[in-house]
């Protein structure tokens, strides 16, 4: 018999910490809410009142993801309020691509041993990104798992759910050859591609996060700590009017090669001009680091569009008038072809 009674904390789990971690952010968390969340923060689950006045027919849509490896950097330079913005951010994304809004949020928060500091920093980022997108931060799960998890090491991952009315839902019409592609900007890497990233620039070319990005006035962590936008508030409204939005393609894990697909007919091809932007300089720097091929580059990252909007031939001028003026940066980038189910960057 050891001489000393073992406790939970003794093995690397600190449930008092997690509490006052907790209890830290509450106030951050409930400014979230409003009067459709019923019951306070600590229940076992989460109580939402589903009331959608606005719907004929109302459609609930989930997605789930985490910010894989970019936590990796996030630890490197030491800075993790972004990443709750980029669970929160991809998350709405994800689903605004069936034409939903976000209702509420849920996330999950793994780490070896929990500092209060990083996890409080985290919740922070993810209630402000709530905030912006009206969304509720409903609940959520904080583990510690010494043994699972390096030390140093965290997981972030995030669960959402919205709505949408059946005659709303994305895609919907019948795009066809002709119609054009709006790129919507990206403003680094988002959520994607971190672990090429990694080994191209840090393993590579040896470089660290503190390097300056050659051009710019920034180093490489802030770079790819740059928290993924939000496209929401641009683009919903724009879904509840005839603006010819056909579908949305949200540039994740695949690229364009692999998202664009998803939102179209299988009797067209999309053509994709990379003239029609310019690459952001930390994708260039990647590439170059690693000698990384250009169809990979395309494959693995955004490459500087993080949404593409299928329009409408006759009306895409005014959907990009109205996004630039809504503060993002949009332009026709291509367009449907006649043809088989892919994509061709030329």
């Amino acid at each position: 018999m050891p001489e000393e009674p073992l406790t939970y904390r003794d093995a690397g789990v600190d449930i008092d910490e997690a509490g006052r971690a907790l209890r830290a952010v509450v106030d951050r968390i409930q400014q979230t809410h409003d009067e459709r969340v019923v019951g306070g923060i600590g229940a076992f689950g989460g109580l939402f009142r589903a009331e959608f006045p606005d719907c004929e027919r109302p459609l609930l849509v989930s997605s789930i993801d985490g910010v894989g490896t970019k936590t990796k950097v996030a630890s490197m330079v030491g800075s993790y309020r972004g990443l709750g913005k980029d669970i929160v951010n991809h998350c709405v994304n994800d689903i605004l691509c069936q034409g939903a809004r976000p209702l509420f949020f849920l996330d999950y928060f793994a780490t070896s041993k929990l500092e209060a500091e990083v996890f409080q920093e985290v919740l922070s980022g993810a209630a402000e990104a709530c905030a912006e997108a009206g969304i509720a931060l409903i609940g959520g799960e904080t583990a510690e798992m010494p043994g699972v998890y390096h030390d140093g090491e965290l997981d972030l991952v995030g669960a959402i759910v919205g709505v949408v009315d059946q005659g709303r839902m994305l895609p919907r019409g019948e795009p066809k050859a002709g119609d054009a592609l709006v790129g919507i900007a990206s403003n680094g890497l988002h959520t994607n591609g971190f672990s090429l990233a990694r080994r191209a620039l840090f393993e590579i070319a040896g470089m660290s996060v503190r390097d300056p990005v050659p051009g710019l006035e920034t180093t490489i962590g802030d770079e790819l700590l740059r928290p993924h936008r939000c496209y929401l508030n641009a683009l919903y409204p724009l879904l509840q009017e005839g603006s010819g939005i056909y579908g949305l393609a949200h540039i994740t894990g695949g690229g364009v090669y692999d998202n664009l697909p998803r939102v179209l007919p299988l009797d067209v091809r999309a053509v994709i001009d990379r003239r029609s932007w310019t690459v952001l300089p930390i994708f260039r720097l990647i590439q170059d680091a690693g000698g990384i091929p250009e169809s990979e580059m395309y494959r693995a990252f955004n490459m500087g569009i993080g949404m593409v909007a299928v329009v409408d031939r006759d009306l895409a001028g005014a959907v990009v008038q109205r996004l630039n003026q809504a503060g993002e940066a949009a332009a026709v980038i291509g367009e449907l072809q006649k043809g088989s189910h892919d994509v061709q960057i030329l």
